[in-house]
C-alpha cells in the first residue's frame, strides 16, 4: 500500500471519529465541560474569596507545621511577592487549575494503581499505556480536547489530568508491590481477611510511595497548566503565552517567578507531608 494513501486514510478516520463524536455526543461533552468548569470555578472562588494576605498566612502556618518557621516565613513572603507583582489573580487561577486537575487525576489513578498492585497482569498491561502517555508531547492532548470541549479551563483540565495520572498509577502500584512477603505470610497465618490485609498490612508500606506519586502528579500538573495557557485556560500560563506573543519580557519573567514560587511551595509541602507520614 502506498504510504501517503495509508497516512491520508488514517487521518481521515481520526477526523471522522472526532466529527462523529462532536455530532452525536455533544450533550455528553457539554456536561463534562460544565462539571469541570464548575469544579474549577469552585476552587478558584475559595482561593480568591479571602484577601491575599489571608492565603499567605494560611500557607505559612501549614509550612510552619511541616517545615519549620524559616520556610514558613519564606512561603508567606513569596506569595505576598506574587500579589506585589500584580499577578495574584493569575496565581490563584493557576493554583485552582492544578488543584482541580490533581484531585481528578488522583481520584482516577489511585484506584487503578491499587488494582495494578494487586493484579500483576493488569500492571503489565498498563506499562505500555503509561509509557505512551508519558512519551507523547503534552500538546497532543490539547488538540482533541479543543475539538470536543472548545477553548477554556475544561480543555486544560482534561489535558492536565491525562499528564498527571501516570506517576500516581506507577508509584501506587509500586507501593502495593513493596509489601514484604513475611508480613503478608504473617497476615495469612493469623487469618486476616482480604480487606484487613489491604488496610492494615499493605497500605502502611505503600503510603510513602503513594505520597511520592501525589507529589509527582502535582509537578506534572504544573508543567501542563503552563502549556495549556495557549487554549485560554487563564492563569499564569495564559499570561506567559500573551507575553510571548507581544514580546513583553518583563511580564513573562514575573509570571515565571510566580510559577516557580507555586511549584516550590507545593513540592516542598507534599514532600514533607510524605516524609512525616512515612515516618509514622
Amino acid at each position: 500500500m502506498d504510504q501517503s494513501a495509508f497516512v491520508a486514510g488514517f487521518d481521515e478516520v481520526v477526523d471522522n471519529a472526532l466529527y462523529w463524536l462532536s455530532d452525536n455526543a455533544a450533550f455528553l461533552f457539554d456536561f463534562i465541560r460544565t462539571v469541570l468548569e464548575g469544579l474549577y470555578d469552585g476552587v478558584l472562588w475559595l482561593l480568591t474569596l479571602p484577601p491575599f494576605y489571608v492565603i499567605a498566612v494560611i500557607a505559612g502556618l501549614l509550612a510552619w507545621r511541616l517545615l519549620g518557621i524559616g520556610f514558613a516565613a519564606g512561603i508567606a513572603a513569596a506569595l505576598a511577592c506574587c500579589a506585589w507583582m500584580g499577578l495574584w489573580d493569575e496565581t490563584m487561577s493557576t493554583l485552582a487549575l492544578v488543584i482541580a486537575a490533581t484531585v481528578i487525576a488522583l481520584a482516577i489513578s489511585l484506584p487503578i494503581g491499587v488494582a495494578a498492585g494487586l493484579m500483576p497482569r493488569l500492571d503489565r498491561a498498563l506499562v505500555p499505556v503509561l509509557d505512551l502517555i508519558q512519551t507523547l508531547p503534552p500538546y497532543i492532548y490539547l488538540l482533541p480536547a479543543i475539538a470536543l470541549l472548545g477553548f477554556g479551563p475544561a480543555t486544560a483540565l482534561i489535558a492536565t489530568v491525562i499528564v498527571a495520572m501516570p506517576p500516581a498509577i506507577r508509584l501506587t502500584s509500586l507501593g502495593i508491590h513493596m509489601t514484604p512477603n513475611e508480613f503478608i505470610e504473617l497476615g495469612q497465618a493469623v487469618g486476616t481477611s482480604r480487606w484487613q490485609m489491604f488496610w492494615k498490612i499493605r497500605m502502611p508500606f505503600a503510603v510513602p510511595a503513594i505520597m511520592a506519586g501525589i507529589n509527582q502528579s502535582l509537578m506534572m500538573a504544573f508543567g501542563m497548566v503552563v502549556i495549556a495557557g495557549i487554549v485560554g485556560s487563564g492563569g499564569l500560563g495564559e499570561t506567559i503565552y500573551g507575553a510571548i506573543r507581544t514580546l513583553d519580557i518583563a511580564t513573562s519573567i514575573n509570571a515565571s517567578i510566580a510559577i516557580v514560587i507555586l511549584t516550590m511551595m507545593l513540592d516542598r509541602l507534599t514532600q514533607s507531608a510524605a516524609t512525616k507520614r512515612g515516618a509514622k
